[in-house]
């Protein structure tokens, strides 16, 4: 084998996704924003791993998610998510482990799975990976732009802090 070879492979390892390039792709860090108050215990775009996002709260910088260097018009991707709802159940302590026990059991039956199917808006030259933001009713939104959530120019505008309607829309 070559010895230039063997020294791209470490080098482009450590050069991170947010640039790397993959044909006619481009990877990107997979980030997420919670408008609800239900923590996310994982999300997933097109099967790429993301974080774990708490109640009201924002998570990412995990590599990779690949978008195509441009735009195709139609493009969507699929996000797969897992909520642990909310609840007022008391944490029993660890001295009660059977009490403990039962209660993790429960909380790991309350969790719900989700998906979607959601468009992908528009984006140029410059994109900077993926943010997903969830929604009451499990809607979710995404966005390519690098500008900071709560900036003007950000495209979405939903407030972080919202509650779950008592009814969701069909």
């Amino acid at each position: 084998m070559n010895k230039k070879a063997v020294w791209l492979v470490p080098l482009w390892l450590l050069a991170g996704c947010a640039g790397a390039g993959y044909g006619d792709y481009t990877a990107g860090d997979l980030r997420g924003i919670n408008h609800t108050p239900n923590v996310i215990n994982f999300v997933k775009v097109n099967g790429y791993g993301g974080p774990n996002i708490s109640a009201y709260g924002d998570g990412g910088g995990y590599c990779c998610v690949l978008l195509p260097r441009k735009w195709i018009p139609g493009m969507e991707v699929l996000v797969k998510w897992e909520v642990t709802p909310v609840s007022d159940t008391p944490i029993p302590g660890f001295e009660e482990w059977e009490k403990y026990l039962a209660w993790e059991k429960e909380l790991k039956a309350s969790f719900r799975r989700h998906s979607a199917v959601v468009p992908v808006p528009e984006y140029g030259e410059q994109r900077c990976g993926m943010t997903v933001h969830f929604l009451p009713c499990n809607q979710v939104k995404v966005t390519t732009v690098c500008m900071g959530y709560g900036t003007p120019d950000y495209p979405i505008k939903e407030p972080r802090n919202l509650p779950e309607p008592a009814q969701c829309p069909n």
